[in-house]
Parts: C-alpha cells; sequence; structure tokens
C-alpha cells in the first residue's frame, strides 16, 4: 500500500475512535480531508528529463566562451610572431632612447645655464680687480700684484671656458635633444598604431629601424666625433628621416582617394613650402648663424683683451689704455656672453634649421605620394589631404584656397600657420 493510502487509513480511524469516545459532540457531523493523490508512475520519466535539461544549460554555458584557436588560413587575424617579436624589441630600443635624448637634454640646459652663470661671474670678478689695482696704482704709484695677477688668471680662465662654450654651444644641444625625444615619441606611437590596427609585415620592421637609425644620425647623443658643426659654412635644413623606397610601378583601377584636383593641389603646395617657407626659415638660420659667429667669436677677444690690460697695469702709471682695456673689455665680454648663453642663440639657430627641415619633409612627402604610380601603395589621398592641413595649421578650406591663390597669382602667403 502506498504511504498516500496508508495516511488516509490511519485519518480516518482516529476520526472514528474519537467520535466514539466523547458522546457529548455526537451531535457534530463526521468530517473528513481528503488529499490529492500524486501519480508516482511517471517519476522514472521525469528524472531523465532532468539529467537532459542540466546538459543542455552546460551546453549553452561553455557555448559563450569563445575559442581561443584563431583561423591560420585568415592572415588578417593572426599575428607573425617574429616580426611582432622584431617591432617589441624596436619599442623597447625607441622608449629608452627617449629617456636618454629626454636626460640628456635638460643636463645640456643646465650646462648652460651654469657654464653663464659661472663665466659671468669669473669675468666681473676679474673686472673688478682691474679696477681696484688700477685706482690703487694710480694713488700709490704701485700696483698691488697680487690683485694684478688674479685679475690675469680669471680673465685667462674666462677666454678658455668661453672657448669650449662657444664651440660646443650648450643651447644648441638642448635644442637638439629635445627635437630627438619628440620625434622619438611620434615613432613610438607610430609603432604601437600600427601593432593595433593592422597586421604588421618585415618591411614594417625595415621602416622603423631605418627611421631610429636616422634620428641617430641627425641628433647624436656623443660630444665628440659625431657631434653636429656648430658653425656651417651653409645653412641646410635638418635630416631626420630615410629615404623613401618606391614599392611597385603597377597601375590600379581604384585610385585610393586621389583625384586630378587634389594631386594638383598637392603640387602648388609643395610650390608654397618651397619657395616661402623653407626658404625663409633657411634665411632666418643665416642670420641666426652670423650672430652667433660674431659673438663666439666677440667674448674670448674681450676676455683676451682684458687679461692683457690687467698684466700691463704696472707698466706706466700715466698709460690708461691699460686700464680700459682690463675694465671695459671685461664688462663688455659679460653682455656679449649674456646675450649670446643666456639668450639662446644657438638653440634659435637649431630651431630654424629644424623648421626648414619640416618643410622639406613634407616636400619629399608629398612627391613620393605624387611619384607613385601604384594608387595601393600611396597614402589615402583624402587622409593625406587631411593630415598636410593639419601639419600646416590650416582647415581643408584654407587649403585649397593656398593652393588656388598660389596657381593663380603666385606665392604670395605662407603655407604653414603654426611657425
Amino acid at each position: 500500500m502506498s504511504i498516500v493510502n496508508q495516511a488516509s487509513s490511519f485519518l480516518c480511524s482516529y476520526s472514528s475512535i474519537s467520535s466514539s469516545s466523547s458522546s457529548s459532540h455526537r451531535d457534530l457531523t463526521r468530517a473528513s480531508i481528503h488529499f490529492p493523490k500524486i501519480k508516482t508512475d511517471n517519476l522514472s520519466t521525469l528524472i531523465p528529463k532532468i539529467q537532459s535539461n542540466i546538459g543542455l544549460v552546460e551546453e549553452i554555458e561553455f557555448s559563450r566562451i569563445p575559442p581561443k584557436k584563431q583561423n591560420k588560413n585568415n592572415p588578417k587575424m593572426s599575428h607573425d610572431p617574429e616580426v611582432m617579436e622584431k617591432l617589441y624589441v624596436i619599442l623597447e630600443a625607441v622608449s629608452d632612447r627617449v629617456e636618454m635624448h629626454k636626460n640628456i637634454g635638460e643636463q645640456r640646459n643646465n650646462w648652460n645655464s651654469l657654464l653663464l652663470t659661472s663665466i659671468n661671474t669669473i669675468t666681473l670678478t676679474a673686472t673688478t680687480m682691474a679696477a681696484i689695482a688700477s685706482s690703487i696704482t694710480s694713488v700709490h704709484g704701485a700696483p698691488l700684484e697680487a690683485l694684478k695677477l688674479s685679475s690675469s688668471f680669471l680673465y685667462l680662465a674666462a677666454t678658455g671656458m668661453l672657448i669650449i662654450m662657444n664651440k660646443i654651444q650648450p643651447s644648441q644641444l638642448a635644442e637638439e635633444q629635445r627635437n630627438a625625444a619628440r620625434l622619438l615619441k611620434q615613432l613610438e606611437s607610430e609603432i604601437k598604431m600600427k601593432i593595433a590596427i593592422r597586421n604588421p609585415s618585415l618591411s614594417d620592421v625595415n621602416e622603423a629601424m631605418e627611421k631610429v637609425l636616422a634620428i641617430d644620425r641627425a641628433y647624436p647623443l656623443p660630444l665628440l666625433g659625431v657631434m653636429l658643426e656648430k658653425f656651417p659654412a651653409k645653412v641646410e635644413p635638418a635630416v631626420w628621416w630615410p629615404v623613401k623606397r618606391r614599392t611597385s610601378s603597377k597601375r590600379c583601377h581604384d585610385k585610393n582617394g586621389w583625384s586630378v584636383e587634389l594631386e594638383e593641389e598637392m603640387r602648388e603646395i609643395i610650390k608654397v613650402l618651397e619657395i616661402k617657407d623653407k626658404d625663409d626659415y633657411i634665411r632666418l638660420g643665416e642670420k641666426a648663424l652670423k650672430l652667433n659667429k660674431g659673438l663666439a667669436i666677440a667674448g674670448p677677444l674681450l676676455t683676451g683683451l682684458g687679461a692683457i690690460g690687467s698684466a700691463f697695469l704696472a707698466s706706466s702709471p700715466h698709460n690708461s689704455w691699460a686700464m680700459v682695456l682690463g675694465v671695459m673689455g671685461g664688462a663688455m665680454a659679460s653682455v656679449v656672453n649674456t646675450i649670446q648663453h643666456g639668450g639662446q642663440v644657438g638653440m634659435v639657430f637649431e630651431m630654424y634649421r629644424s623648421n626648414a627641415g619640416f618643410f622639406k619633409m613634407m616636400e619629399e612627402s608629398i612627391e613620393s605620394n605624387l611619384k607613385e604610380r601604384d594608387f595601393d601603395s600611396r597614402e589615402n589621398g583624402e587622409v593625406f589631404e587631411m593630415k598636410v592641413a593639419l601639419q600646416l595649421g590650416r582647415s581643408l578650406s584654407e587649403l585649397r584656397d593656398v593652393a588656388a591663390s598660389s596657381s593663380r597669382l603666385g606665392s604670395e602667403e605662407f603655407g604653414s600657420k603654426l611657425f
């Protein structure tokens, strides 16, 4: 007998016993409790269904996890591990170079400040000693040998330090390192972007390597042997990019965003950059170079004359030329030194040279795209036009207006609005 039937029979027997034992409640009607009967015949069929549903849930949960294996047949979905390893090695070297150029740039900027302060202090001290020695000579008839010798020695020390400082040009060295750090940061961002948005190839590795070496040649770290000439015979734009090679000469029907009008616009932009912007900065660089050369010669010359004047203070009490050289030479040398290194004329020259190099790089970039017959090998025309406009600090409409005015009236306006 089932459990439900046993429970119902037990309750019925209990109700009958209680009604017979209590005679006072005979007027109450007998009440029976009815329980629904549970069919136990199909329990065996429910268990397999539950188990099958659990398996279905597990199957659904596992299907949500994406597979880790990539499709090897699709090259866009996978990266060459050797190429990626080489790119990451170059990226690590670039990051290290950024820190090196940044730290060395700060160090050489400190050189400029410390040497300027030290040389001016030495020069003014020597000038003061020469003035005191000359006044004592005129009063007592005999100079103090200690003051005279000390003044001459300080003048000679200032002359030697000025020659070295003018030779290396610390302000120009600091500007070189700042430019190198900025260009290496751009290269670092470019490599990261290539890794993130597309599948790098061996040509990307070679291109990144050439760019790193080109920046190393343009802005060297050492001072001895490979330091850039600070007083060149001819001002040339700085070059920090490798020579671009043409990839192929096949023709393509898809113009990749290029048109005849866009090509003509880019040719006019080249003319404007060549005639106005680059030539203007080369001209300014030549003026800064001439000024720097004159100041570099005048500073040591004046301190040397001050040393000679201090040495001959005792030659004749009535000879005033020695006093003039000893005092005025040092005062004028301090002024010249402050103008040259305090005004950072070498840095200004390097800035003009770098700006001219920037416009030369833009010209070569535009020319390399125009000379490429395969449109797929070019940069996208619309993107390239926008990049040129941003580099020149103009909107697309302003860039087209500059090209149009250059074709009609000649180059009357500068291409760049940034600098």
